[in-house]
């Protein structure tokens, strides 16, 4: 699987991009969609909530977007 995945970054024109880092991408995107930790760290296999959040990379904009949708909430009502 590795060398598949090196060829094909090479293919793509990718620098300094290596199958682990798909990991924290994974790891970031299911927070990112909502789910909670036990459910993410059953997925990803963390043991640790301290491993966890090593991997994971959340943009300020979702974490503003969290901030925000409650006061849309209480906005609209």
């Amino acid at each position: 699987m590795n060398g598949a995945f090196k060829t094909a970054v090479t293919k793509a024109g990718i620098d300094n991009f290596h199958f682990h880092d798909l990991r924290h991408e994974a790891t970031t995107r299911l927070f990112e969609r909502g789910w909670d930790s036990m459910s993410v760290s059953a997925i990803t296999g963390h043991k640790s909530l301290q491993m966890l959040r090593r991997y994971t990379h959340l943009a300020p904009s979702v974490l503003i977007n969290k901030l925000d949708a409650p006061l849309r909430t209480v906005m609209d009502v």
